[in-house]
């Protein structure tokens, strides 16, 4: 005797042709319906996290690029601004523009090199890692990693072209600027009464602050430049811990909201309802209702799609149906209920009529009207109510299992009970498949958390670091000519420093809105039959984000501070020549 058969067909063969035949051969043994690979249920688990790898090996590396070519243009136009003087010279002594240009283009293919190195290395162990995961939950016979020497030779001209593109307006304005001009100190900026000035607040704050508020008034580019650099760091951030959340908004609402139950029984042939009065007689049972799955070909149109039509209580406890606002929905006694994702995919409406092909028993197929749409966050999943389905399987009043809330003092011993039952197929333990998600699904999903948490909290600390280092190169002078005029080493460093503060603060709000944004663009790639991830940032999220980026700020604070209070003022205001 055998229950499922494995077949093999010829290079060229319709595999449908195939189908059709078998279905015709077994069905007067039983049989459930043949479908090809892509339908079986581990090819398709398998299939689907391989698409959503290739989504995320798109989606996560552009982002992370997109920032590094940001960054790397801020930081490279802003210390080329300060190198004005040694291009003049350069120029002076007979460089050309295409030599000043290859040096920048050196530099930052120096930068890109290390990072290179460093990412191939960090990225084949994480690669060699997330293998592994996979191989202990698809139990992969053997496991080979090896690291492509293409994917390393993409990588690098990916990075290298990006941050070139990143820094191009900075390199040419270094090679276009004419050396008489550049050897000349800036041209001041065109000052006016600042909004303190017109409003008559200056009273109201020190000098220092005052100077504070007019030099970020008088370069709102350079400080929108800052305030996004900074916006971005928080950004990934949050899009690296996103994640988690949705995570734990997925499993709260299948599995505390929807399924309520705490065991499912399944049996191993559909069962009168006297089965389920039986149950509710049982040692240790609180509740119990019955449900009815059948196995069906969906269609509409051109499109179908392989699932099951779950028929449950109509107004149930144990087992719930809900809107996309969470607020649970009474099934019709006729029509079927479909998850809004499944509707989608089959591209029909509440009121269009779906095909359903039944696949056991005689195999009807019929058309029901579509009622309802419900969101579920797991799966696509067809539902009817409970004596509904049995009406349209044209059967008695048959349970194909039953949900049942037991009493946490006799759990074990009604598992072991029902374990041993011969009519139980099986018993799913709402604890353990919270468990079992959480250790299979969600660890993937886990791991990308902490590869882009670590890369998010380096670039927030880099970007605050080098906004800071490059904003005290540009300002040593004017902050060396306050010191001689009697500002104490405190005052500037609250000049200097409060600036950095009035940039940080409002970058982390718009980093908030960046990163909420991007977190929309990686739950889209992660789509899939399997699951669908929601878009839900708890306040915990923001909250670590904007820590990150205080803290980097903070320390790149007490770093610059030192080397305030180190200033030279004697070398700084030396006339160059």
């Amino acid at each position: 005797a055998f229950n499922d058969v494995v077949l093999t067909v010829y290079a060229g063969v319709n595999p449908e042709s195939v189908l059709t035949e078998l279905d015709r051969l077994l069905d007067r043994y039983g049989g459930l319906g043949s479908y090809t690979r892509e339908n079986q249920l581990s090819h398709r688990y398998l299939d689907e996290e391989f698409r959503q790898l290739q989504n995320s090996a798109r989606i996560f590396p552009s982002i992370f690029i997109a920032v590094s070519a940001f960054l790397i243009n801020v930081v490279l136009t802003r210390t080329i601004n300060t190198q004005r003087e040694q291009i003049a010279v350069l120029k002076a002594f007979g460089y050309g523009n295409r030599d000043i240009g290859f040096h920048y283009s050196k530099l930052v293919a120096v930068i890109e090199i290390i990072g290179l190195t460093g990412g191939i290395a960090v990225g084949a162990w994480l690669g060699n890692s997330l293998g592994r995961i996979y191989m202990e939950f698809y139990r992969f016979p053997t496991w080979l990693y090896e690291v492509q020497p293409s994917v390393g030779l993409s990588a690098g001209l990916i990075l290298f072209v990006s941050a070139l593109a990143g820094t191009f307006a900075a390199i040419r304005n270094a090679v276009r600027l004419p050396p008489a001009e550049a050897m000349r100190p800036e041209a001041p900026a065109r000052y006016r009464r600042s909004v303190l000035d017109r409003v008559g607040l200056w009273r109201l704050f020190s000098q220092p602050t005052r100077i504070i508020i007019r030099n970020i008034e008088r370069q709102p580019v350079k400080s929108l430049l800052s305030m996004t650099g900074i916006a971005m760091a928080c950004a990934i951030m949050i899009a690296g811990t996103f994640t988690k959340d949705a995570v734990d908004f997925m499993v709260d609402v299948q599995f505390r909201l929807c399924q309520r139950q705490d065991m499912a029984v399944t049996f191993t042939d559909p069962t009168s309802w006297n089965a389920l009065f039986a149950l509710k007689r049982s040692r240790g049972i609180l509740d119990a209702e019955g449900f009815r799955s059948v196995p069906a070909r969906l269609r509409f149109q051109h499109r179908s799609y392989r699932t099951s039509i779950q028929g449950v209580e109509r107004d149930g406890r144990l087992y719930r149906l809900l809107t996309r606002s969470l607020k649970p929905i009474s099934l019709p006694p006729e029509g079927v209920v479909l998850t809004d994702y499944l509707a989608a995919f089959l591209g029909i409406r509440p009121g269009d009529r779906l095909t359903v092909e039944i696949l056991e028993g005689s195999r009807p197929v019929r058309e029901i009207p579509v009622v309802k749409l419900v969101t579920e966050y797991i799966g696509m999943n067809a539902y009817m109510d409970l004596e509904g389905l049995n009406r349209f399987m044209r059967e008695g009043h048959a349970l194909s299992g039953a949900y049942v809330t037991v009493d946490s003092i006799h759990q074990h011993e009604l598992y072991r009970k029902l374990v041993e039952m011969p009519r139980v197929a099986g018993t799913v333990v709402r604890g353990n498949e919270i468990r079992n998600f959480y250790e299979t699904q969600a660890e993937f999903l886990l791991f990308f958390i902490f590869v882009a948490a670590i890369l998010a909290g380096f670039i927030a600390f880099g970007v605050v670091y080098n906004s800071a280092r490059i904003a005290l190169a540009e300002r040593r002078h004017e902050l060396a000519s306050l010191r001689v005029l009697g500002y104490t080493r405190g005052e500037i460093s609250y000049i200097f420093l409060g600036e950095l503060a009035f940039l940080t603060l409002p970058a982390i709000p718009l980093g908030f809105l960046i990163g909420r944004g991007i977190c929309v663009l990686v739950a889209w790639s992660l789509e899939s039959d399997l699951f669908r991830v929601p878009v839900v940032l708890e306040w915990a999220t923001y909250s670590l984000a904007a820590v990150v980026v205080v803290v980097s700020a903070f320390l790149s604070g007490i770093i610059v501070r030192r080397k305030l209070d180190h200033l030279d003022l004697v070398e700084v205001l030396k006339a160059k020549e």
